[in-house]
Parts: C-alpha cells; structure tokens; sequence
C-alpha cells in the first residue's frame, strides 16, 4: 500500500491548488517545496487571476461564459493550443475562483483600474473585462490556500528538493527526496518554470536571451527547471518550446513595475523610423510582440515636465534615479528634439512631426491614431497626458527584458495527465502550472493568465489524480 495518495512537487499556486482540492477530497497528500516557504512565482504576482462567468462579473452586471473566453483565447493564440484542454480550462477558471472565494479570498464586485486595485479590471484585449484582482495580491491567495491546506491535514514539507520519479512498469508510483523514496498513488508536478536557468533559456525560450545584459527575471528562485527532469526520467513530451512572457521595460528596469515604477503617462514609444507605432499602454498581451516586430531599436521619449511628474520612492522611474542615469549618460537627454533624434539615430524631422502630432492630439483628449484614450480611460485615468515640449528631452531604450514565466512544459491533456511522445498518457503522473504545458500559449492572453492556469489546472490535476470513490 503506498505511503500517501497523492504526492505534489511544488508549493506555489498550482502545487497549493492541488495539494487543497486532493485533501479536501480525503486523499492522504504530502507536498514537498524545495524552498525555505509555500508561494513560488504566485507569491510574487499580483494575483490577478482571469476567469470567465464569475459571480464577481454577475456583481457588476457583466455577462459572460466559458464559451466566449475560449473563443478569445483560442484567436489569440492563433488557434496553435489543443482546443480539448483550452475548452476544460476556460469551463473551469471560473469554478476555481469561486473555489478560491469559498476559502476565504476577497475579491470585491467593484471596477479596478489596475492590477494592484481589488476588483475587476480589463486583463489584456479582451472586450469583455475578466481580470479578477484579489484583495493582498497573491500573497494573500497563498496564505489563504496554506490556511486550507493544513486545515485538510495535507502535509508539508519545505526545504526539500525532489531529485527523481519512482516509476514501476510504465507507472509512476512515486518520489526521491533526500534519498529516501516515497510512494502514492499518483504525483503532481507543479514545481514552476525554468526562468532562472540560462541553460534551459537557451534551449527552450531563447527569445528571452535576447534581452542581453538587459535582462532581468521576476519568476521565483525555485524556477530551475525540474519539471523537464522529471519528465525526462518519465519519458514525458514537452510542450510549448519557446514560448514565454516577456514584459516590455526600460533598460534600466531591474524588478516588478510596483517596485520599478511606471514610466510617466506623458512619453510615446517611437521605432527607427522616429515614429509612433502603437499605443503605450497597451496590454502586454501584445505590446512585446509590437515592440519585437519594429526593425531596430524601440525608444520612450518624455521631456523634462514629465519626469519631474515621477512620484518619489520607486527604484528605477522615479525622478532622481532617470536624472542618475541620463548624467551618466545612459539614458539619452537633450536640449531640444532635434538634438535627441540625432543622439539616438532617427529622423529628426519624423520625430519632431510625431511629437507634434500627439501634442495636437491626445493631450486634447483622443488619439485617433493608436485610441490610447480608450486604455486611459479603461485604466480609471480621468485627465489626458500634458504636452511633450519642455526641455531637456529624454529617451530611454525599452524592449522585452522582463522574464515572467516560461510556458514549456510536460504535455498534458484535459485531465492534467502527462503524456508521453506517442500521446499516450503516463500513468499516475499529473502536472499543473508552468509544469503542466499547454495552457500558456504563444500570446499571454493578459493579466491573471499564469495565476489562472495554477489555480485551475492544479484543481484539475489533483482531482483526476484522486478521482471520487
């Protein structure tokens, strides 16, 4: 008779999620997290968490369903995402977070104009807003889900870095830990992605590696990459090879935007050209693919007016640090735009006509060109931007440099269960989160997309791996 029925590698929002859902069915689990504390990449989000149907949306009066999210997020990602495990996941995103509600995670019927403001708010381009935002980010669905955890009796164990499957006749029947074996009925892995391990970049998201020293990774440490161990030791497909999420930041940018900062609301993004290419503020659902499609270098250009609007405290856009790194001559500045155009290599005449355009445009209130107005507005943004024209001008490179999360994973299908090369499934193996691959796809549907896919695909997994009795 095995030890435990249900063994899951990982602690964040997917291992959580499975180890609750598997205890509340009265299975017997034990969760090993090979950190010092429960929350990997969870933890350090926001928490949003995208969901379609929700009795949060019905609050505010907005319809929407299962259906509609999967059609939106089937057309995003051009249609490349299994549709069977799509479909599973958008039926029950919603479910999940009502699951998540049930334990005790506030999210308040109200709208919200950011990811940091509980309540709902528009998580990428979708048209119908789903990005549900949670009272204490994701640090609170952590200590709401560890709350729930040891309530179940599911036991914990930290510190503790699973090195390989046990698998007997083509089924996995267990975990090494510290060499000591122990069985279960069935493993969950849920131990996250691989963004801080170069090597594995290299080989499955090198499109990361392009950032060059620019670089920088906000996933959790424990994101080493085990699932891909442990799916070699099973025989396991990997799906998802080189896709990721890669968030567009200033070069001088070195953590999350509510410790970086934002860049002022008066700047335009202009390309080689010396022209406006998109809108600003448009979702990185999008943005980093719009930035990666520019031939040559992409700038933020902002005057002397708008640094100075910077609010105090922030570690990279904040007033004193742009004016640190322009006197170190790291960020471009100059007396007048044509100084500036010439200082980064564009046109002046293009990028004295583009600013002239949006001055006669978006700081009157619309912007015909990219409908910034509307992302404004959607962000609870009640007054347009000021002018660009007060001198000295700034220009600081921006391109995709944040490392999110990575999507390459164990295959999975709509079961949470792992699959081998020929497609056929591995018994007794399940995996969930950046793990379990299939879910995050070529274009990150929005805000809440990584948060969404733990939590549900983790409830997923855990349920089929201890199925009713």
């Amino acid at each position: 008779m095995s030890e435990y029925d249900v063994i899951v590698i990982g602690g964040g929002g997917a291992g959580l999620a499975a180890a609750v859902t598997a205890a509340e069915r009265g299975a017997r689990v034990l969760l090993f997290e090979s950190e010092a504390e429960l929350g990997g990449s969870t933890q350090l989000s926001a928490g949003m968490f995208t969901a379609a149907g929700t009795s949060v949306q019905a609050g505010l009066g907005i319809e929407d369903s299962p259906e509609k999210f999967f059609q939106h997020y089937m057309d995003l990602n051009h249609w490349m995402l299994e549709p069977g495990l799509v479909a599973a996941f958008c039926a029950q995103a919603g479910p999940a977070l009502e699951w998540l509600i049930g334990l005790g995670v506030e999210i308040p019927a109200r709208v919200s104009g950011n990811a940091h403001m509980p309540g709902l708010c528009q998580a990428g381009v979708e048209d119908v807003w789903r990005g549900h935002v949670p009272k204490d980010q994701g640090y609170g669905i952590v200590q709401v889900l560890a709350k729930a955890a040891r309530k179940h009796g599911a036991e914990i164990v930290l510190n503790t870095r699973v090195d390989r499957l046990i698998s007997e006749n083509g089924r996995v029947t267990g975990v090494v830990a510290d060499d000591v074996e122990v069985r279960a009925g069935a493993v969950v892995v849920a131990s996250g992605g691989f963004a801080q391990d170069p090597a594995l970049l290299a080989r499955y998201y090198p499109t990361a590696l392009r950032a060059g020293e620019d670089l920088f990774v906000v996933a959790a440490p424990g994101s080493r990459g085990d699932h891909l161990r442990f799916g070699e030791q099973a025989g396991a497909a990997v799906a998802g090879d080189g896709w990721g999420l890669m968030l567009p930041t200033a070069y001088f940018q070195r953590l999350h935007h509510w410790q970086s900062g934002f860049p002022p609301k008066s700047r335009i993004l202009v390309n080689a050209r010396g022209r406006r290419f998109m809108d600003e503020d448009a979702s990185y659902a999008v943005s980093s693919g719009i930035i990666d499609a520019q031939n040559g270098p992409v700038w933020t250009v902002f005057d002397e007016r708008a640094r100075l609007s910077l609010p105090a405290g922030y570690a990279h856009w904040d007033a004193d640090a742009v004016l640190r790194e322009a006197e170190a001559g790291r960020t471009v500045r100059a007396d007048s735009l044509e100084q500036l155009a010439e200082h980064i290599g564009v046109p002046a005449p293009a990028l004295t006509a583009t600013v002239r355009r949006w001055n006669e445009q978006l700081p009157h209130g619309t912007d015909p060109e990219f409908l910034r107005h509307r992302t404004l507005a959607n962000k609870g943004s009640a007054e347009p931007p000021e002018p660009i024209g007060e001198p000295p001008f700034y220009a600081a490179r921006t391109l995709p440099a944040e490392l999110v999360c990575t999507h390459a994973g164990l295959e999975i299908d709509a079961r949470g269960a792992v699959r081998d090369e020929l497609g056929d499934v591995i018994p007794g193996l399940f995996a969930a989160g950046e793990a379990g691959a299939g879910v995050l796809g070529e274009r990150y549907v929005g805000g809440g997309n990584a948060v969404a896919n733990a939590i549900t695909m983790g409830r997923i997994a855990a349920t089929n791996a201890f199925p009713a009795r």
